[in-house]
């Protein structure tokens, strides 16, 4: 596009007409140079990329066993019916329990997915509290207007059953319960075996177990998935979820699962 040019100034034609002389000895001054011409494309300022939204849901927490009532209370299940506000969760024979796990493992996948960039809303910011209630916790997505939400558990099954699993909201209540849930599951799934986790060998397929019991994942608006890390009455999956080392294993798994499937076209 070509800079319009600003117009002459006229104060040397004034003094023209009053005097020839000076108009002869002193010509107007040069007019001052025009600004440099912009094109449109550089014009135009680009927004910033939106930063993608997650929220994590560190299972249980850790006052719910003192407050059976609390917890014990109904609430809306997703499907009609009604469930406990919350549970216990479980522990390792040694009395480690999930409430901890969880919570551990969210606050190390924070930090991973923090430094890539993402900003992460946690269902819970410590371990000492009751609570939320399932249905909360299943809504937390859609407040936060989260890209995706996953939340975090450990399994109390057999002693002889191992393997994670990844649960996933079946049949879906909503679209985001969908393709896109379904997505994120595989991303998690395959996130987890590349870190060195099996597949359940006790529920589930290939990693994958739909469910329609779960009110956090009835509830959800935005694509969902609850990760079952490991069973922790298996002895050897016990010492693993009880360790640093196993718990940032784990987190590191998770977070690389959700990178996953934001960078997905």
């Amino acid at each position: 596009m070509s800079s319009a040019r600003p117009a002459r100034a006229a104060a040397g034609w004034v003094l023209c007409a009053i005097s020839l002389t000076a108009c002869a000895a002193a010509p107007p001054a040069a007019p001052p140079a025009p600004p440099p011409a912009v094109s449109p494309a550089a014009a135009v300022v680009a927004p910033a990329p939106r930063q993608p939204v997650v929220v994590l849901d560190a299972g249980h927490n850790g006052a719910n066993a003192e407050h059976p009532a609390e917890i014990g209370r109904q609430v809306p299940d997703g499907r009609g019916g009604t469930k406990d506000c919350n549970t216990t969760g479980t522990a390792t024979d040694a009395g480690y329990p999930e409430h901890a796990f969880t919570f551990d493992v969210v606050a190390r996948a924070t930090e991973r997915l923090t430094a890539a960039g993402v900003r992460v809303v946690l269902v819970r910011t410590d371990d000492a509290g009751v609570g939320p209630c399932v249905d909360e916790r299943g809504r937390a997505g859609e407040a936060a207007g989260a890209d995706v939400v996953v939340s975090v558990h450990a399994d109390g099954s057999a002693p002889a059953d191992s393997g994670f699993h990844i649960a996933l909201p079946d049949p879906p209540l909503n679209p985001a319960q969908g393709a896109p849930s379904r997505e994120l599951g595989a991303a998690l799934r395959d996130a987890l075996r590349a870190g060195g986790f099996p597949d359940s060998d006790y529920l589930g397929h290939e990693g994958l177990a739909p469910r329609s019991d779960l009110a956090g994942l009835n509830h959800a608006t935005r694509p969902v998935a609850l990760v079952e890390c490991a069973n922790m009455r298996n002895p050897d999956e016990a010492a693993l979820v009880s360790s640093p080392e196993g718990r940032q294993r784990y987190a590191d798994a998770i977070a690389a699962g959700v990178l996953t499937y934001l960078a997905a076209p």
